[in-house]
């Protein structure tokens, strides 16, 4: 907790309190108080204990100690991709996922002083990403921050009319900022997908639809990825989301994180499952869950 900026400090305590006090309803995310993650934890999982953590690992471990029921973080955003580090954290977690959750994002611009004054932007890197174009038009340099709401505390705390904050519009009241320009995004479609995580899984109920999300591995070999999804080709199975990466630092080899439509247990998915199963090195579930909007 000591991480985060000084004027932070008491808002992140008040909320720990009532989390440690019901580990059952706290929701960890990551950022301080007023952060987009804190936004998407209240509205995925209404009366819950949000749970401010610095970054994603101390929200993973949260969950896997038992000092939240679950945790919420962003997987991805509209404008600018992947969230960092969560594809390699993700998979070493443990944690299964049991939901997805849409977050409109709109940004401010706040500090001290006047807008004019105004020559630095801190904030989160996925932040400054989605207002680039934004901040270049006013001469706005963008100065990283491990994480939107924590920036705005710090700008609090260093006092500088000159260094403002890219945060949620409600963070300006919380730091007791100003609020310079709200609404901010470099398109109108600026959206965040959360991943809701916990200890264990949750067997798909329902008529669905529902979302899969796993990672696998195929050999250094030609065709091997192409081979390992036919089989959801065949069988008619949407794949929505395949993504690569290269664990450990090596370019040898690939491993892969995706989503489809559909569940174990389906008999359409279940093909699908056994032929990337029989060309991979490996397959791991991640989770099955309710589909949150039509992709």
């Amino acid at each position: 907790m000591e991480r985060f900026p000084a004027p932070a400090l008491p808002h992140v305590a008040r909320l720990a309190e009532a989390a440690h006090a019901d580990p059952a309803r706290a929701v960890a995310f990551q950022g301080a108080p007023g952060a987009n993650s804190h936004l998407a934890a209240l509205q995925a999982h209404p009366g819950c204990a949000p749970l401010p953590c610095y970054d994603f690992a101390d929200a993973i471990e949260a969950v896997q100690s038992g000092a939240a029921q679950r945790a919420i973080i962003p997987i991805e955003n509209s404008l600018h991709g992947r969230v960092a580090d969560i594809h390699f954290l993700l998979p070493e977690s443990g944690l299964a996922i049991t939901g997805e959750f849409f977050l409109p994002i709109r940004h401010a611009l706040m500090g001290l002083g006047e807008a004019a004054q105004v020559r630095e932007a801190a904030s989160h890197p996925q932040a400054l990403g989605q207002c680039r174009h934004w901040l270049r038009a006013r001469g706005i340099e963008p100065v990283t921050y491990p994480d939107t709401a924590g920036a705005a505390a710090m700008v609090a705390e260093r006092g500088d009319p000159a260094l403002a904050a890219l945060a949620p519009a409600g963070a300006a009241e919380i730091y007791g900022l100003k609020l310079f320009e709200a609404d901010i995004a470099d398109a109108a479609h600026n959206m965040t997908r959360f991943l809701t995580l916990e200890l264990q899984g949750v067997p798909p109920e329902g008529a669905g639809p529902f979302m899969t999300t796993l990672i696998f591995a195929v050999p250094n070999a030609p065709a091997a990825l192409y081979k390992a999804l036919g089989g959801f080709a065949t069988a008619k199975v949407n794949m929505t989301k395949l993504e690569s990466y290269q664990p450990g630092g090596s370019f040898a080899a690939s491993e892969f994180y995706a989503d489809f439509i559909g569940a174990p247990g389906d008999a359409d998915v279940d093909r699908a499952l056994a032929e990337l199963t029989f060309h991979a090195e490996w397959v791991r579930l991640l989770g099955s869950y309710p589909m949150a909007r039509e992709r």
